[in-house]
């Protein structure tokens, strides 16, 4: 495989695990921070804004996941992929963590 496909595999991680936390939230009629939000990331964005923006990260994430070749064969893309999951997932917990003092 070729390094774009490695980095997409790492980006679609990102992308999926980003969709998780803004679907729950959207779903459950909650806000929940987006970039659509003011001030972007900080402030609260309507359930409907939350799922419409997880629904885009599924897709991008998606497409970016079957873009990669990410597969059980290649232990490398599954590795970056899982990296792109662990590290917005973290990022993720840390930035929300004070969401309420925002």
């Amino acid at each position: 495989m070729q390094w774009y496909h490695y980095f997409s595999g790492f980006w679609a991680g990102m992308f999926l695990a980003n969709f998780v936390p803004h679907f729950i939230k959207g779903v459950s009629g909650d806000a929940f921070p987006t970039p659509f939000a003011k001030p972007p990331g900080k402030g609260l964005s309507s359930p409907i804004v939350n799922v419409l923006w997880a629904l885009i990260n599924l897709m991008v994430g998606y497409l970016l996941f079957r873009f990669g070749k990410v597969s059980s064969g290649d232990n490398l893309s599954l590795i970056l992929f899982y990296a792109g999951v662990a590290g917005i997932s973290i990022m993720l917990a840390k930035r929300f963590a004070d969401k309420e003092k925002i």
